[in-house]
């Protein structure tokens, strides 16, 4: 045991954060995404592993074209609302659960995501070629992995900047009524929401967000796959959840919440940093993924169950 611990290299810990720190507030756009659906909608959205790897896709195809890469990240996230159109669509026209019209979405998006990177599985976009944003005329990349610090501002500034559209967006009419339909779906009826369009609208923001930020960690790590996407709604979730669990009694103001998620995925990518350096198969990342979201899903539930084993030790005192 003294040697297995002996053998770990924590010395390059350090090292290794810059890159979690921006590798977590670029998914931490995605987790936003997620969080619309999920905890305004109340509605479990799979489609975004298809629309985060649609993002990156399209990025890494117009920068190849010789788009500028913002430009390239507005079409991504313009790309990222059709394809949640179609998930909102499948569900309230049609009639489809939302969990299953997201998996239709997410399935069908495989074959388009093959479409627009001329049937290949992947692309790359070379920053000798293309160089950063103050390079090449405002052409080049926003962020990559090779100018960490810079990416860590770009996406600080990008997430405050996101963050503070939606704080201002859920506080209008129409945004309020989008998180009304979440919360009391037949109250809201009632009172003359038509919660279809609310579904609708809020699929389509979600998976706009999610499409940027596949578009951003294209550019960071300088490719895009057909499967960068997998697995990209459990990342979300436990963005969401290790937010709300660390700062959920602190941060009770809604821009607050939305700031609680973009630090949560920062925090996952910090964990999981941590774990990988305890020597595990870098092939293991998605289980390491799922036993961190089942902690963190357990804390809420331990603590009730402590707070009700407690109250119910008071009760028999004073009986």
């Amino acid at each position: 045991m003294g040697a297995y611990f002996a053998s770990l290299n924590f010395a390059s810990l350090p090292a290794r954060m810059p890159s979690a720190i921006a590798q977590g507030i670029l998914w931490g756009l995605m987790a936003l995404g997620v969080y619309i659906t999920f905890r305004l909608l109340d509605v479990a959205d799979l489609s975004v592993d298809g629309s985060f790897a649609t993002g990156g896709a399209v990025t890494v195809m117009l920068i190849i074209a010789g788009w500028p890469a913002w430009a390239a990240l507005l079409a991504a996230l313009l790309v990222g609302v059709l394809a949640g159109l179609c998930t909102g669509l499948l569900h309230t026209k049609l009639g489809i659960p939302a969990i299953l019209a997201g998996i239709l979405t997410q399935f069908a998006l495989y074959s388009v995501n093959l479409r627009i990177m001329g049937m290949k599985a992947n692309q790359t976009a070379s920053l000798k070629t293309y160089g950063m944003f103050w390079e090449n005329g405002g052409k080049g990349f926003l962020v990559s992995s090779r100018y960490v610090p810079q990416a860590i501002g770009i996406g600080f500034l990008l997430a405050a900047v996101l963050i503070a559209l939606l704080y201002w967006y859920f506080g209008t009419e129409q945004g309020s009524a989008l998180r009304a339909t979440g919360s009391n779906p037949a109250m809201s009826r009632a009172q003359g929401i038509n919660i279809d369009r609310m579904k609708v609208i809020g699929l389509a923001l979600s998976n706009g967000v999610v499409a940027l930020s596949g578009g951003l960690m294209t550019q960071f790590q300088g490719t895009a796959d057909v499967n960068m996407g997998r697995g990209a709604i459990v990342i979300g979730l436990a963005a969401v959840i290790i937010g709300e669990v660390i700062f959920g009694k602190l941060f009770t103001n809604f821009g607050l919440k939305l700031l609680a998620v973009s630090i949560g995925a920062v925090i996952y990518y910090f964990v999981l940093q941590i774990v990988l350096q305890l020597g595990l198969n870098t092939n293991d990342l998605k289980l390491i993924t799922a036993l961190i979201v089942a902690l963190f899903l357990a804390i809420p539930y331990w603590k009730g169950k402590m707070f009700h084993g407690k109250a119910k030790k008071e009760e028999s005192r004073h009986a």
